[in-house]
């Protein structure tokens, strides 16, 4: 490596904004993150569950029309074979 070209590798405390800090080494003297794995629904266990339900359901109406129109017409068409 050339001398005096690479930044200083060193120590650093890593702060979250829910007060958890921890060290690692970095290039950066001071670090500050927004979540870390104390605050992390992840890894707390505390997950939020995204609200899939209404999506689907929207989905079902929307395309039940065209599902319930092929659906009576598959039944006939395989009783004729």
């Amino acid at each position: 490596m050339k001398p005096d070209i690479h930044p200083e590798y060193q120590v650093v405390t890593v702060t979250c904004a829910c007060g958890a800090s921890f060290q690692t080494r970095s290039t950066k003297g001071i670090d500050q993150v927004d979540i870390c794995s104390e605050c992390h629904p992840f890894y707390t266990g505390r997950q939020k569950l995204v609200d899939t339900a209404g999506r689907v359901e929207r989905f079902r109406r929307k395309y039940a029309k065209s599902k319930k129109g092929k659906k009576a017409e598959t039944p006939e068409a395989s009783a004729d074979n």
